[in-house]
C-alpha cells in the first residue's frame, strides 16, 4: 500500500507526501516508468503510422501500440476543447507524457538528493551525481 488507511477507510494524503518514506520514492519512480513506457508506445506507434500506411490497422503491433496509449488520447481528447481536430490529439498526448515525465523525474531527482539516497531506486542517479559534483 501506498499509504496507510484512517479510521473510516480513507487515505492519509499527507503519508504521500512525507519524503522519508520510501513509498513515495516508488511511488514516484512508477509513474516515471509508467510515462517512459507510454512515450515508448507512441513513438513506435507514430514509426508504425509513417511504415505501415494505410495497412496500419490491421498490423498487430500497431493495434498493440494503440491500446497501449488508448488512455493518454482519451486524456488527452477529455482536455482538449471540441474545435481541436482528432489527427492533431496524439501531439497533446505526447506534450501530456513529456510533461509528467519531467515533474517525476525532478520529484524523484530531489528525493533522491534530499532523503532516500541510501534507497537501490536512487543508486545510480546519486552516483551520477556525485561525479559530476567531484569533477568540478
Amino acid at each position: 500500500m501506498i499509504g496507510s488507511r484512517l479510521d473510516g477507510g480513507r487515505y492519509n494524503a499527507a503519508i504521500l507526501l512525507d519524503r522519508s518514506r520510501p513509498s513515495v520514492l516508488l511511488f514516484v519512480s512508477i509513474v516515471k516508468a509508467i510515462s517512459e513506457i507510454l512515450a515508448l508506445s507512441l513513438l513506435g506507434q507514430g514509426v508504425l503510422w509513417l511504415v505501415a500506411g494505410s495497412s496500419r490497422e490491421s498490423n498487430f503491433v500497431y493495434k498493440l501500440f494503440s491500446a497501449v496509449t488508448r488512455p493518454v488520447m482519451r486524456l488527452a481528447r477529455m482536455i482538449m476543447p471540441r474545435f481541436v481536430m482528432d489527427r492533431h490529439i496524439w501531439m497533446v498526448a505526447v506534450l501530456l507524457v513529456f510533461v509528467v515525465w519531467i515533474l517525476a523525474g525532478t520529484h524523484k531527482l530531489r528525493l533522491c538528493v534530499t532523503a532516500a539516497s541510501d534507497s537501490p531506486l536512487c543508486g545510480q542517479m546519486v552516483r551520477t551525481l556525485e561525479q559530476r559534483s567531484g569533477a568540478r
